[in-house]
């Protein structure tokens, strides 16, 4: 553990000051801290939200914690969601209302602990029959009572006119009104890199690029696993009392392993399913409201959210048999979205104006005897296992309740008498890094991305080499040194999808800019490939729609 490590760990919850430089990420360090002979409290394999915000929750009881992903920190599902910090006004309908108020709750610690990442968004849902103002303003003003005082803003009731004061872009041929309500918006990925370095400030140790290699027992119970680094193969075991497997949709593959130790054979748990968006410009949705349709044609739901100055247009729930890390849209999901937009916009996005087309995968939890693979059927909860070996298997759930989850995983570890009682979970009060100092923010996250995603730490970024150096998108050199410094970036694909998001925003952007990311890439990491090709040729993926 390095000094700076040390001191960060012995901070006080909530005594952060926003002029504490930030931790450093340094590859070495973190390969030297992993090398060490010792036991942790808790080793967790993936780092996406669910691993990570269990991280940050153990490290802030005191746990010992090790955290190590095969890829980037949510490389995978977390960093393709739609944004959306939900209660879970679908879930209304099925009768769901305990998922509701905890999601609501959810919601509200959220924009409270990251407010540079998370923000309230103002909803319209049109309505072009008579029934439905009533019908869904039933519901959401229900959706609304539910969250109480953690409401942020009343559901209201609007005419034709009002509506499209609002949102012009609507069509106006037999619009009846519209009901307006709140729900919020975040940037997921920027998020995963908040929980990780909040969770490294609380002593934990973080490693992307360092798969679990194979797991360890002894006397049928799990004890660790052999981590491997993906840069040298250098391998590295890892001992710990208790062990996590929050990969993901790939957790069965985990699962498989630990059950083959016990001469046994696991039974996949996961059924993905694929949500597919596309991104297009402001002009087709203008205005500060995002749109939802609850009952499309084939009785989907469609959102069209501004997001960091670009508009995301989807999702799509479709199973998926493979586990590609970069899924392929089918082209039936693409003319599903592109189709429905044209119902509700006056001017529909065509495959022309589609500047990133990209797909996250769920991972659904499998009913016992599901062999339909119908998704609607599939739980959306989490779901916590523990095997016999004493693995712990944490998957399903959504963004918005990963903080409730991780509360959950380490009380199933504590009563299993995996990890011995510490003090109560914190995390309720607990600001992430970015929010440290409580300062307002202003700057509404529908607009174009700049220093405002750095919260407190923007004046910091603002003072490193090439801060006036703007490389396009609202990216500056700074922000890629700082991403390489102190947020784990090890490639341009770190920088340009993850660190900051255009990627997402627009692969045609992104694809011009990877050579200068990954020039400034090769000063701050002078022995290590950052991948400027293999970035191009993913750009092109993001391009690339399907016939």
């Amino acid at each position: 553990m390095t000094q700076q490590t040390q001191q960060r760990a012995q901070i006080p919850l909530g005594t952060e000051q926003a002029q504490q430089p930030p931790l450093r990420t340094e590859r070495d360090q973190l390969l030297a801290r992993l090398a060490e002979d010792k036991t942790y409290d808790l080793a967790i394999i993936g780092g996406g939200a669910t691993g990570l915000g269990l991280a940050l929750d153990a490290a802030s009881r005191g746990y010992s914690v090790v955290l190590i992903d095969a890829t980037d920190f949510a490389k995978g599902t977390s960093s393709r969601s739609t944004k959306l910090v939900h209660g879970g006004v679908r879930y209304l309908a099925q009768g769901n209302v305990s998922l509701v108020y905890e999601a609501l709750h959810e919601r509200t610690t959220l924009l409270h602990n990251a407010a540079h990442l998370a923000q309230p968004l103002a909803f319209v849902l049109p309505c072009y029959k008579f029934w439905e103002l009533p019908f869904y303003g039933i519901g959401l003003l229900l959706y609304d009572a539910l969250s109480g005082r953690r409401s942020l803003g009343r559901t209201r009731f609007w005419g034709a006119k009002e509506t499209l004061k609002h949102v012009p872009n609507l069509h106006t041929v037999g619009l009846k009104g519209s009901v307006k309500y709140w729900d919020g918006q975040f940037d997921d990925a920027r998020l995963a890199l908040a929980l990780a370095r909040t969770s490294a400030q609380r002593g934990a140790l973080l490693v992307n690029y360092c798969s679990a290699l194979e797991l360890t027992h002894e006397k049928g119970q799990i004890t660790g696993l052999l981590a491997q680094d993906q840069d040298t193969q250098q391998t590295y075991p890892i001992k710990a009392t208790c062990v996590v497997n929050a990969a993901g949709v790939w957790v069965d593959s985990l699962r498989a392993k630990d059950e083959a130790a016990a001469g046994a054979q696991s039974i996949d748990m996961v059924a993905p399913s694929q949500g597919v968006h596309v991104v297009v410009d402001r002009e087709f949705l203008a205005g500060e409201h995002a749109i939802i349709v609850p009952h499309t044609s084939d009785g989907r739901v469609l959102f069209a959210v501004p997001w960091l100055g670009k508009v995301i247009i989807g999702t799509t729930d479709t199973p998926r048999h493979d586990l590609s890390r970069e899924p392929d849209p089918y082209a039936e999901e693409l003319e599903f979205i592109l189709r429905e937009s044209a119902r509700y916009l006056t001017r529909a996005p065509t495959r022309a104006d589609i500047k990133s087309i990209w797909v996250g995968l769920r991972p659904l939890v499998k009913p016992p005897k599901d062999e339909h693979g119908n998704t609607k059927a599939i739980s959306r909860e989490h779901t916590v296992l523990i095997s016999k070996s004493k693995m712990v298997t944490v998957t399903g759930g959504k963004w918005t309740t990963y903080r409730a989850m991780a509360q959950d995983v380490l009380k199933h570890c504590v009563e299993a008498k995996l990890l011995p009682e510490h003090q109560a979970c914190v995390t309720t009060d607990l600001p992430l890094v970015g929010a440290q100092s409580g300062r307002k923010v202003d700057h509404p996250m529908y607009e174009s991305p700049g220093l405002q995603a750095y919260g407190d730490e923007a004046d910091f970024v603002a003072q490193l080499p090439g801060a006036e150096r703007a490389l396009g998108g609202g990216l500056t050199e700074a922000m890629v040194r700082f991403a390489v410094r102190y947020e784990y970036a090890r490639t341009v694909e770190d920088v340009l999808a993850r660190r900051s998001r255009l990627l997402f925003l627009d692969a045609k952007l992104a694809h011009s800019l990877a050579d200068s990311v990954g020039e400034i890439i090769a000063q701050e990491l002078p022995n290590k490939d950052p991948g400027i090709e293999a970035f191009k040729t993913l750009a092109l993926h993001y391009l690339n729609l399907p016939d």
